[in-house]
């Protein structure tokens, strides 16, 4: 076993079971931890969304923000994040930490910088939703 990165997912998400193989490959284990239990604290969510813009806070497949209930663009920094702590599923996923650094999303570029490796991912819909047929399901 490798070194290990925090890995806050939501449970059953077949994209963070991918993104987490793709870890396993490199020769890292993902400690999987639950996005939507975990007791966040303002500061902590804070900390992994710190580098990205509000709009990018957001998971775009959760309901509310694919079917334009919430429009991230129209949020400031605190309104958002009274949002993302009362409904865990509206955060961008997975939350990643290593060695301290924290970061929201799976940005291959930005993880292999962070980790010094290149990672071997399959395509390029690495961060998309594994069950994007808006037809058939919904991908929260």
């Amino acid at each position: 076993m490798g070194p290990t990165i925090a890995f806050f997912e939501k449970p059953g998400c077949k994209t963070n079971r991918r993104q987490q193989a793709l870890l396993r490959a490199a020769g890292y284990e993902p400690l999987q931890l639950n996005l939507l239990t975990h007791p966040w604290q303002v500061e902590e969510l804070r900390s992994y969304l710190a580098s990205l813009p509000v709009t990018q806070w957001f998971n775009t497949a959760a309901p509310a923000v694919r079917d334009g209930e919430i429009d991230p663009a129209g949020l400031d920094a605190d309104t958002a994040l009274a949002m993302l702590l009362a409904e865990p599923l509206l955060i961008r996923r997975p939350l990643l930490e290593f060695e301290g650094r924290r970061m929201a999303g799976f940005d291959e570029q930005r993880l292999e910088g962070i980790l010094g490796i290149r990672l071997a991912a399959g395509d390029s819909a690495v961060e998309a939703c594994s069950r994007r047929d808006p037809a058939t399901a919904v991908c929260p």
